[in-house]
């Protein structure tokens, strides 16, 4: 598993906070909206806000309750919860379709409005597949009025990308989410980042000697929040607009339309961000362009460190901008940014904005074929447990009801218990595809149909069925199970004869006894 990281100091940086009551805006003509989805939870309506159409979040989810915020003025996004009561559900889950291999920018609102009576919000945790990726409290930004949002890049390792809250035990409350949003990116946006290994989650992202409001959406056509950072440093504002295409990270021009600057000559130091960073791997890429009007002559030359360490040599900073970046720099506590002007460049320094991610190492993954096994399972059963979506194994506290999966990774599917939970439904075939499954326990439920193909399951010693209604035969593939050593179909519909190949099995706790069917009963050892 992945080193513990500092989630209290990692969320304090990662939230941002939103004002929670509307706004007018001028009209304008309305630009296509972002790729992606944008999902109104608990809402019995889609919403338009700007250029932007919020959707139910209907069909992405199967659990929880909807509540309405009792608040005056609300952004439409932030008027409705979808909360989760349940204590006995390990996870709640988002599930989305995506493209394997894409990456995503996944953002998080939360707006408590005291929906459930309470006087503070509940603390909890949130999840990307399976990678527990901060904690979720909002309790200062609630004091406040104000919501509070959290951001992290994340690839698609498969066909769904999962979005889950979990209870912590500290959670007092029930979890709750106003808004999710899931935006792919461009192929070279952040690509020195392996995402295979890796999360970023979101600590800053500033557009400097700026003040107002944050710059977004459509200004940025991925929609991130660009939010206004000014010290005392003079401000400069730009003479030309840069083109974000010649940037690998697609900044908005808007981003780098300001900029802070010192004399000719001086150094620049900027302490940025605000609050101190946990100890840690960071991506940081920082933009500049010069504020002067394109020419032969508007050009700046410096060298910028970061916390004494030299980030970039004789930097030329033009009007066409640039940027610079380290993708796995180890930091804590206060940053600071110093550029040393060349001694002859005709003006000082600047730098116009920068964006710092947390670097968090991935939590694993189950075996892609347990994964659609489980899947399958899941749609294949009426009423599964509340919790079965998202990585079945993933993180391993929060694995699905009922499963035992493996401590390496990829994880596999050890142990099925669920015996006496009122399933009703059917096993699909590719159940037989967990052939990492040594104990299945199904007893006493309404579960029907044949029993699948199971030969592939070479590491299976107990399967107990007994007490549903399964028909058809027995597959006489089951007397290969060389490790299997309990085997109980009593009190089902099977039909037929008993294979052979149970029958002579050395060593076989077999049940079969039945309600009234033809089935031919034998076995090394009859129990009721």
């Amino acid at each position: 598993m992945p080193s513990p990281i500092s989630i209290p100091i990692l969320f304090l940086l990662a939230a941002a906070a939103l004002p929670s009551s509307s706004y007018q805006q001028a009209p304008a003509p309305a630009p296509q909206p972002p790729r992606g989805f944008y999902i109104n939870c608990g809402s019995d309506k889609e919403v338009q806000v700007g250029s932007i159409r919020w959707i139910k979040d209907d069909g992405f989810i199967a659990v929880g309750n909807v509540s309405a915020i009792d608040k005056p003025n609300l952004l439409p996004m932030l008027a409705t919860v979808r909360f989760f009561p349940d204590k006995t559900a390990r996870k709640y889950c988002y599930q989305l379709p995506v493209v394997k291999g894409t990456r995503y920018l996944v953002r998080t609102t939360y707006f408590y409005g005291g929906f459930d009576g309470g006087k503070e919000p509940p603390v909890f945790d949130q999840i990307v597949d399976g990678t527990r990726w901060s904690a979720v409290n909002t309790s200062d930004n609630f004091r406040r009025g104000m919501s509070t949002y959290f951001k992290v890049l994340a690839m698609a390792q498969g066909r769904t990308l999962s979005v889950c809250l979990a209870r912590r035990p500290d959670t007092a409350s029930s979890p709750f989410i106003s808004a999710l949003e899931v935006v792919d990116l461009a192929d070279s946006m952040y690509n020195t980042t392996d995402f295979g290994q890796y999360l970023m989650s979101t600590v800053a992202r500033s557009r400097f000697g700026s003040k107002g409001e944050i710059v977004s959406y459509p200004d940025d056509p991925y929609n991130r929040y660009w939010a206004p950072f000014a010290d005392g440093n003079p401000t400069v504002e730009s003479h030309s607009d840069i083109s974000p295409d010649d940037f690998w990270n697609h900044p908005p021009a808007k981003a780098l339309k300001a900029g802070v600057t010192t004399s000719r000559g001086k150094n620049l130091t900027v302490q940025w961000p605000p609050a101190e960073l946990p100890a840690a791997s960071y991506y940081v890429a920082l933009y500049f362009q010069d504020s002067r009007t394109a020419s032969p002559f508007s050009w700046r030359v410096f060298d910028v460190a970061v916390n004494g360490q030299e980030f970039f040599r004789g930097l030329n900073a033009s009007a066409a901008g640039v940027m610079v970046y380290s993708n796995m720099m180890q930091l804590t506590g206060k940053m600071e940014i110093v550029l040393t002007p060349n001694e002859t460049s005709p003006v000082g320094p600047l730098i116009n904005a920068g964006e710092i991610f947390q670097i968090v190492p991935l939590g694993g993954r189950t075996a892609t074929k347990d994964v659609v096994a489980m899947e399958d399972l899941a749609r294949s059963i009426e009423n599964p447990p509340p919790d079965w979506a998202g990585d079945p194994c993933l993180p391993p506290q929060n694995s699905w009801t009922g499963l035992e999966c493996s401590a390496e990774l990829p994880a596999r599917v050890l142990s099925l218990d669920l015996k006496n939970h009122g399933l009703s439904g059917s096993l699909p075939d590719s159940f037989g595809n967990l052939t990492g499954m040594k104990n299945i326990s199904l007893s006493g439920n309404k579960l029907s149909g044949p029993i699948p193909d199971l030969s592939g399951m070479h590491t299976l010693a107990a399967l107990h069925l007994d007490g549903n209604q399964f028909n058809g035969t027995i597959n006489p593939s089951m007397g290969t199970l060389v490790n299997l050593k309990e085997l109980y179909l009593n009190n089902n519909s099977l039909s037929g004869q008993i294979p052979d190949s149970l029958k002579n099995k050395a060593g076989l706790d077999m049940s079969t006894r039945l309600r009234g069917t033809n089935l031919i009963e034998a076995g090394k050892k009859e129990t009721e």
